[in-house]
């Protein structure tokens, strides 16, 4: 009876997947169609797409770039105020 019943079950699983994968399918191919007829529309929205993306990684790098600035003036100016009226003084010692 529970083998009767596991069965059924990966019957039933099966029967689900299959029918996800005809919609999902039919889905794409009536995307493809729509993309064939209406090109002109989907090219802009590619373009639109590639666009606010292109913006997108312009200003994440000019980001990156003043940030950089900012951390090299800032390391510039703290090495050299550690140079400033900096002395060595070596001290020997003779035989102890």
């Amino acid at each position: 009876m529970s083998f009767r019943f596991y069965t059924n079950a990966i019957s039933e699983a099966s029967k689900n997947v299959a029918a996800g994968i005809f919609i999902t399918g039919l889905l794409l191919i009536g995307f493809g169609f729509l993309i064939y007829i209406l090109k002109e529309i989907f090219a802009i929205l590619a373009a639109i797409v590639f666009s606010v993306a292109g913006a997108a990684c312009l200003i994440t790098s000019v980001k990156i770039f003043l940030a950089l600035r900012k951390l090299d003036k800032i390391t510039s100016e703290d090495s050299q105020s550690y140079r400033e009226n900096v002395h060595i003084h070596i001290e020997e010692h003779h035989g102890e």
